[in-house]
């Protein structure tokens, strides 16, 4: 680790700092950190930005959440609402390396911007409330980023709260997240007492004073001396048990020198074995100097990750991150501004400048860069390129949308884009005046663009515009988004969830012949399918064969056709169609999920056979399979975690009986009580306001999505797809 900064008088920053400005030099990338803080709603995630960036000179005053004077959250609504709802990208520079840092949301209905930044990120501090310890949200990102292998510190935060527990809360990230938590620092004093830290690696002191002071260093308390030395030999036997390097001194000296710790908690951090856990009290200023010392010691450069990988021609490619190799970027972001309409890029390979021309990959469409702009949340400074390892915003491209690849014309590559998980709650949504009708379309059209996780559809049966979304606020802050910005009046009908519909048994032996002969070339396709459950989603759960956590379509498909009765290439065609089957079910039309399918004969026509003629024959044959088989009607459901006063607890409990949930667990802390329990997402609209008037204004809840349960059977004169109350 890097020596923390020496003692400064009050209001001083760290000596050495400078604010970011230009574009990274070609031969810096060793110094360049891209990373994102993670968290769940309220742990302090802000905050720890603003401190950052306040520290290494980027801002000249410190921001507040409740002031609603922050950088990172610039937007109207999250000033409003006290949370951050959009990710947004800063930059600021310390100890001489570049710090890339994207804010992301912690509420789950915004997960989607986690996902899309967690893409294009090299490393992450993840910060827990040292009160709460892991929260709902904090496990959910928590497994994005295992699914990234974004390697990631833990920052305790709150430290100066009431009831705070370094050790509580360590032992939370141990039970809930499993890794191997290695603690760094020793607090110094409790709760309201909290002052600073032991640096446990030099065995020193550094604490703060009230006010905008750095940290002051000095010797270890001696009361604290004992406890310090027990610790430092408990993060060298766990280190020396992770890192053979490491296991090496430790035998032959019995003990770590501070170096070979740093080296060792370097790599084990860098593979995701180890987690580094600092701790601190972001709002009172005190243990961010250390953060970023080991952001900077820790945390991978775009040259410590391997390449990314891409396709081309139907082949694997992969491009370091190298200035001089050719260009390729990711599209993480669009957002439309004042400015223009705003791209945001993660640059993996080669270098680019403004007035080049880039291909869209995807679309296979020509865009021109026209401005280049280096991002500090809603300002903007513009620069003449963007090399590796750079994350910046461009103006120029008109069509490329979150996911999209950008890349030389002269050497085409498509990397990856994140997952966009299934929405589930819709509203309809129609302009109060006539006259605004097209106007409301344009503004819905442009939202959809800028945020993937809400999808735009008509209704076919009423005719209505219907957006969905992940979650009620999700749709809230879209709604009321357009409001502000087109001054339009908005009507929003009720939310309603996504349901799914699933098969609950089995069905062999199905034939279908599909044959068509009207004049020239005809068709012909016999299949015969066999269509079973899937235990996984008889269990309510939402991942599998072909499906994610978040909630996508759960299918397996397989062939058992012998003797070549069926080529390959109409086998293939056959699996395409049974997916075009699976996009509305019997029951209300809901996609189907939950099933597998078995081709186990079929036959062709030497003539009329053809791949459209067998996609057009496992479609209607999964239809009719669908129809004759018992099938059962999905519903999302959510863990919901509740924060109670005590004496509110049986009122609570009650509530959350009625709405069908079941509950799991329930702890108290403090005079409060913490209730988990899941719930049928359906329940929990309105939920916010009913808590609230049980607690008198006390209780709080967060939901994190687990999947989908059977719905109870619908009550008779109800259409199919609305659960009985």
């Amino acid at each position: 680790m890097r020596t923390e900064p020496q003692t400064r008088s009050t209001g001083t920053r760290p000596t050495g700092t400078r604010t970011t400005t230009g574009t990274l030099s070609t031969g810096a990338l060793s110094t360049v950190r891209n990373l994102g803080i993670l968290a769940h709603v309220d742990a302090g995630k802000t905050t720890v930005t603003e401190r950052i960036l306040y520290l290494a000179g980027a801002t000249h005053k410190r921001g507040e959440v409740h002031h609603g004077t922050t950088v990172t959250d610039f937007d109207p609504q999250e000033r409003d609402r006290g949370i951050t709802i959009f990710a947004a990208a800063v930059s600021c520079d310390w100890d001489g390396h570049r710090i890339n840092l994207i804010d992301t949301p912690g509420h789950v209905d915004f997960s989607d911007e986690v996902e899309r930044s967690l893409r294009v990120l090299d490393g992450a501090v993840a910060v827990f409330d040292a009160v709460a310890g892991v929260e709902p949200q904090s496990e959910s990102v928590w497994r994005k980023a295992d699914r990234h292998g974004v390697p990631r510190i833990a920052f305790v935060n709150k430290l100066d709260r009431a009831g705070a527990d370094l050790d509580s809360a360590v032992g939370s990230i141990r039970r809930r997240l499993h890794p191997a938590p290695l603690v760094v620092q020793l607090p110094i004093g409790q709760e309201d007492g909290f002052t600073g830290v032991v640096d446990l690696l030099r065995m020193r002191a550094l604490t703060w004073a009230d006010g905008q002071g750095g940290a002051v260093e000095g010797p270890v308390p001696a009361e604290l001396a004992e406890e310090a030395r027990r610790r430092r030999r408990l993060l060298e036997e766990a280190v020396a048990e992770l890192h053979p390097g490491a296991l090496e001194e430790f035998c032959e000296h019995s003990a770590l020198s501070a170096a070979t710790l740093a080296t060792a908690l370097r790599d084990l951090t860098r593979t995701g074995e180890g987690l580094v856990v600092l701790c601190g009290s972001a709002y009172r200023n005190r243990g961010i100097e250390p953060l970023l010392a080991a952001v900077v010691a820790y945390l991978p450069s775009p040259l410590d990750v391997p390449p990314v990988r891409g396709t081309h021609g139907g082949g694997e490619q992969r491009r370091a991150a190298d200035p001089a190799a050719p260009f390729a970027a990711l599209v993480f972001k669009v957002n439309s501004t004042a400015t223009g309409r705003l791209t945001y890029l993660r640059v993996y390979s080669g270098t680019i400048e403004k007035g080049a021309a880039v291909l869209d990959a995807g679309a296979r469409r020509t865009e021109r860069i026209s401005r280049i702009l280096r991002v500090q949340a809603d300002r903007h400074t513009e620069v003449d390129r963007a090399v590796a390892g750079d994350i910046v915003a461009v103006i120029g491209p008109k069509a490329a949308r979150a996911g999209a690849t950008l890349c030389l014309p002269a050497a085409p590559l498509l990397l990856e884009p994140p997952s966009v998980a299934d929405p589930v709650v819709s509203v309809a949504v129609e302009a109060r005046r006539g006259t605004d009708t097209d106007r409301l379309a344009a503004a819905l059209a442009r939202l959809v663009e800028e945020d993937p996780s809400l999808v735009l559809r008509t209704d076919p049966e009423t005719g209505q515009t219907v957006l969905s979304g992940m979650g009620e606020l999700h749709l809230e802050v879209a709604v009321e988004k357009i409001r502000r910005a087109q001054g339009l009046e908005v009507g929003v009908g009720r939310p309603k969830v996504s349901y799914r519909e699933t098969v609950t048994r089995a069905v062999s032996g199905l034939l279908y012949r599909h044959v068509k002969q009207e004049g020239g070339a005809g068709q012909f396709a016999h299949v015969v399918l066999d269509v079973d459950p899937l235990a996984a989603a008889a269990a309510g759960s939402a991942g599998g064969a072909d499906g994610g956590a978040d909630g996508g379509t759960l299918f397996e498909f397989r062939s058992a056709v012998v003797g070549g009765r069926v080529p390959q290439e109409y086998v293939r065609a056959v699996e395409a169609g049974c997916r075009d089957a699976l996009a509305e079910g019997p029951l209300g039309g809901h996609p189907v999920t939950g099933l597998r399918v078995t081709l186990t004969d079929g036959a062709t026509h030497p003539k009329d056979s053809s791949e459209m003629a067998f996609r057009t024959a496992g479609r209607l044959a999964l239809r009719e399979a669908l129809r004759a088989t018992a099938t059962a009607l999905l519903e999302p459901v959510v863990e919901l975690t509740a924060t109670v006063p005590e004496d509110a607890v049986g009122g609570v409990l009650g509530d959350l009986a009625a709405r069908r949930g079941r509950v799991s667990g329930s702890t108290t802390r403090g005079g409060t009580a913490v209730i988990t329990a899941t719930v049928p997402l359906a329940e929990l609209f309105g939920y916010a306001n009913r808590l609230r008037g049980r607690t008198q204004g006390r209780g709080t809840f967060t939901t994190r999505p687990t999947g989908y349960a059977p719905a109870p059977a619908p009550q008779p004169g109800t259409a199919a797809g609305t659960p009985a109350r």
